[in-house]
């Protein structure tokens, strides 16, 4: 499509969007893949949840997750989530299968900082999906012989903004052999873990600019179209306005409380 610089800034400022309640891609199914993870991470949960009676779902988004292991969840089950709007979303979308939502996330900049809100050895199994936390803190509300399951998000995953756009948040700690170490200087037990590296890719430089509005925290400070247009510009220019690829990072891991 033949369109002056000002019709695609156009185009691309119609995709500023505030960002939805509860956590989902759906608006962008057909705008965008990402490569498939070599695990089963509800099969994971799943075989987890078969024998928990206690469990904690930390970082719950809107509870959709959460959801489609209703039928598996223990009595005794409680989620966190630390965004506002998603507390609100989780509330409602948990209550009709009794699960209590407690406002709550550690600070990626210093997750021991905040204590969690349990008691001690409140839980036998806690569940993170891309949700930050103390392991030190998990090592007490943890019961003994406990378990802690996690997916997380690599670092320095998208790595690619920085580069696009000068600027880009990472965690360079997030990885693996360092939270794998972490947990066992905490006490625990690393049984198992796996880590992949893949790709996301949009169809184009609109479908990147809908997913940042999606994910804040992966997109420069005060990220607009107007504020970047020239970067987005040359980006589309250098794709020819066709696909854009980021570099996507995931590991899992599950954990045992050492008695």
């Amino acid at each position: 499509m033949d369109l002056s610089d000002e019709q695609w800034l156009a185009s691309w400022r119609s995709e500023q969007k505030p960002q939805p309640e509860g956590w989902s891609f759906s608006d962008l199914e057909t705008r965008m893949t990402e490569t498939p993870v070599p695990w089963d991470i509800d099969l994971v949960y799943r075989t987890a949840l078969a024998d928990a009676t206690s469990v904690l779902d930390m970082g719950t988004g809107g509870g959709e997750f959460l959801l489609t292991f209703a039928n598996s969840l223990p009595r005794d089950t409680v989620a966190t989530e630390g965004w506002a709007p998603n507390v609100l979303a989780a509330r409602r979308n948990l209550q009709a299968v009794g699960v209590d939502v407690v406002e709550y996330s550690a600070p990626d900049e210093d997750v021991d900082s905040l204590p969690m809100p349990f008691p001690d050895d409140r839980f036998d199994l806690v569940l993170n999906r891309h949700e930050s936390y103390s392991p030190r803190e998990l090592a007490r509300v943890i019961a003994p012989g406990g378990r802690f399951v996690t997916q997380q998000v690599g670092g320095d995953e998208a790595h690619e903004i920085g580069q696009w756009f000068g600027e880009h948040a990472e965690l360079p700690h997030v990885n693996l052999a360092h939270c794998a170490r972490e947990l066992e200087e905490a006490g625990f037990e690393v049984t198992e873990a796996e880590e992949h590296v893949g790709k996301y890719l949009f169809n184009d430089v609109a479908a990147l600019v809908a997913y940042l509005q999606l994910v804040p925290w992966d997109a420069p400070s005060g990220f607009t179209v107007d504020a970047y247009a020239e970067d987005l510009l040359a980006l589309h220019r250098e794709t020819g306005g066709g696909p854009v690829r980021l570099t996507q990072k995931r590991f899992w891991l599950r954990a045992v409380l050492c008695a």
